[in-house]
């Protein structure tokens, strides 16, 4: 009897000392933020974090939970690499945008062996994606300077075939095989910018009409109305929209695929235009949720609701680059100006479900890339 109860309690105290371990490692990273006198020494911290997290990205929890994580550990609720793979991608093109200016030893060391780590001498991934989710880490790639496109196209043509496979007879890609009813705000982010790039690189025209459609259809179906606030998702048969109007990172998801998307097209492109405007009609709706200390909210609609780093950070990112329309580049840049003085943490864990969001919010490799992303612009 004395033995099993030595034996259980070495066990509650393992469960324990897990539990500790995490909340530690969260408390002591947070005590350092705000010591920073400049933000060049800020810039210079996060591009050190990023290096670091390349080599080594931590975890992004599935779960919610914050006691007995060893349970879920056990259980494989912990982690996806479908997730690991949007944070090494926003991490990437973070030190890529770093490097162009600096030409850091350290940084193109740190991107040579993480490129060298996924793709073969031939150009193959070493672990072929599974899922639409790592299709942006393809578009980090295709944005790296020294890169040889050519040798290395093989990646990104299983790419773009694993997008064509999820391609539905509504002329539009779901995000899952098994969700292939829905579609949702986050592939925006995902494909858009991909397929744009990848169909000028390859001189793939219906590739960058496909990733043009995503986001036309989508503010076609999963729009509030006149208001620009999109939806997380809608479903292709009804053409309803489904779950939560305004939920931050998928605001986030829809500024990057837009914006970088955007930004690949040549001035000369026929639909140059209709996607012009498209990011005047989204950055005047974003303004006007931005809240006066820089942040925008998980759940934009509602000011009493979290701040969210993630939603901040890709919409800094987005307004970077905006402003490079007439119309809207005051504002962009005050805007930007204001989101990147407020990113500091608390940025919202992985959603769920459709209506099912994270009520965690913590360090996310994905902020720090695009915090850096738009520093270094």
């Amino acid at each position: 009897m004395e033995f099993f109860l030595h034996i259980v309690l070495f066990f509650l105290s393992l469960i324990f000392f897990v539990d500790f371990i995490f909340l530690f490692s969260t408390w002591q990273s947070r005590i350092k933020i705000g010591r920073f006198s400049n933000d060049e020494l800020w810039k210079e911290k996060v591009k050190i974090i990023a290096v670091r997290w390349l080599k080594k990205t931590p975890t992004v929890k599935v779960t919610d939970n914050d006691r007995l994580i060893i349970i879920d550990i056990l259980r494989g609720n912990y982690k996806r690499n479908a997730i690991q793979s949007w944070q090494e991608a926003a991490l990437l093109l973070g030190l890529n945008e770093y490097q162009k200016s600096t030409n850091d030893a350290d940084v193109n060391a740190s991107i040579a062996s993480f490129v060298s780590s996924k793709l073969t001498s031939q150009g193959h991934w070493i672990v072929k994606p599974t899922e639409v989710d790592s299709v942006i880490l393809g578009y980090a790639f295709l944005k790296l300077d020294n890169f040889d496109f050519i040798k290395n196209r093989p990646a990104f043509d299983f790419l773009y075939e694993m997008i064509l496979n999820l391609k539905g007879a509504d002329g539009t890609v779901a995000y899952r095989k098994h969700t292939s009813d829905y579609r949702y705000v986050d592939t925006i982010g995902f494909i858009a910018p991909f397929l744009v790039r990848y169909g000028l690189l390859f001189h793939q025209p219906e590739a960058v009409a496909l990733g043009i459609n995503q986001i036309r259809v989508f503010n076609a179906h999963g729009m509030l109305a006149s208001h620009f606030i999109p939806c997380h998702t809608y479903n292709i048969k009804t053409n309803l929209p489904v779950g939560l109007f305004g939920w931050g990172r998928g605001l986030g998801w829809y500024a990057i695929g837009l914006i970088d998307a955007w930004s690949e097209l040549p001035e000369t492109h026929p639909e140059k235009d209709e996607v012009t405007q498209m990011v005047i009609a989204f950055a005047k709706m974003a303004l006007s949720f931005q809240n006066d200390n820089g942040s925008w909210n998980w759940l934009i609609t509602n000011r009493q609701s979290q701040f969210d780093s993630s939603a901040t950070a890709t919409l800094a990112w987005f307004f970077a680059k905006a402003k490079a329309i007439t119309s809207i580049a005051d504002k962009s840049e005050q805007a930007k100006v204001k989101a990147l003085h407020y990113l500091i943490d608390f940025s919202q864990g992985d959603t769920k479900s459709i209506g099912v969001h994270s009520q965690h919010f913590d360090v996310l490799p994905f902020t720090q890339g695009f915090c850096l992303r738009t520093l270094s612009i």
